[in-house]
């Protein structure tokens, strides 16, 4: 990149070095949070918070883009357009959900490649059949073990940087129990993936045991009113995850706080009482960089001609 392509606004840069970032994020030892973004004012939310890393939610997505609740609507297409956006717009980096792989192994690799190609760091395959359904809600159809095997071993052949994440989710608890949840990830892990995420632990001790009883790092998914009981991020790191994501904190917080808003004009006919709960106008631009956006226009911007010039 040129010395003058680095002063690009974040939107026309290229963010380097966050596949290797997040790898040795997740070995240092301290638990990497990840709050969930569904797009790109989200993702820069998480990212000006200072958190080292985001998760791209399917649910959010799904909600956000078609205004459906997360049962696998979502085409990969679908997905990868807004994965794509997201990651250009923040430096740090992205664990992204990626549902079953869209596919049989050729789609799985298709997926990895694409997904790596726009930037992720992590990519996350689940050994549900399709459709999928949200890993809190009842009637998920599980895979084979054979087959999901089959879909690490092509994302784990298919990335083209081996610092490149491949998380594998089991969403047997629910369905099985535990102990075939667990036996399960460590089929996963023997298969080559990088970070183990077993869904829906439904007590603390369940959680105690799939950060013990598994022999590769382990994410835990914090779901607001889910079955995983809310367990602060510094608990689960004692507890020996590595990873830990707030998929639709976001979302829910801004469907409360926007429904109170509106509530508040449609009583009051002025969003005045709001005014010191909302990023003002200016604040608002800053948030995405207007400054270098216009300063980087000007650097190339035609001079203006005087009249008959």
């Amino acid at each position: 990149m040129s010395g003058s392509a680095t002063s690009y606004p974040l939107g026309l840069r290229i963010a380097a070095g966050r596949n290797a970032s997040l790898r040795n994020a997740v070995a240092s030892g301290k638990i990497v949070v990840a709050p969930g973004a569904f797009d790109c004012l989200t993702a820069r939310l998480v990212e000006r918070a200072g958190f080292g890393a985001l998760y791209v939610t399917g649910s959010g997505v799904s909600i956000s883009a078609l205004g459906a609740p997360d049962v696998g609507l979502m085409s990969f297409g679908e997905i990868l357009d807004r994965v794509k956006r997201i990651a250009d717009s923040v430096a740090i980096p992205l664990i992204a959900d990626a549902d079953t792989g869209y596919g049989g192994p050729l789609n799985v690799i298709r997926t990895i490649r694409e997904f790596e190609r726009a930037g992720v760091s992590a990519i996350q395959i689940e050994d549900q059949m399709w459709p999928k359904k949200c890993g809190h809600e009842a009637d998920r159809q599980l895979a084979s073990v054979d087959e999901m095997v089959g879909r690490i071993k092509a994302a784990v052949d298919a990335r083209v940087d081996e610092d490149l994440i491949i998380v594998a989710r089991t969403d047997a608890r629910s369905e099985q129990g535990l102990d075939a949840a667990i036996e399960r990830a460590q089929i996963y892990a023997e298969a080559g993936a990088d970070v183990l995420f077993v869904e829906s632990p439904e007590s603390a001790s369940e959680l105690k045991r799939v950060a013990t009883e598994i022999s590769r790092p382990v994410l835990a998914n914090m779901v607001e009113g889910g079955r995983t009981p809310i367990t602060p991020a510094a608990e689960l790191q004692d507890f020996g995850f590595r990873i830990v994501i707030y998929p639709n904190a976001l979302t829910r917080t801004i469907a409360r706080a926007g429904a109170d808003m509106l509530a508040a004009l449609s009583r009051d006919g002025t969003t005045a009482s709001w005014k010191d709960r909302m990023v003002d106008h200016r604040e608002l631009w800053s948030l995405f960089d207007y400054e270098t956006w216009t300063a980087t226009e000007k650097r190339f911007a035609v001079p203006p001609t005087s009249p008959g010039k």
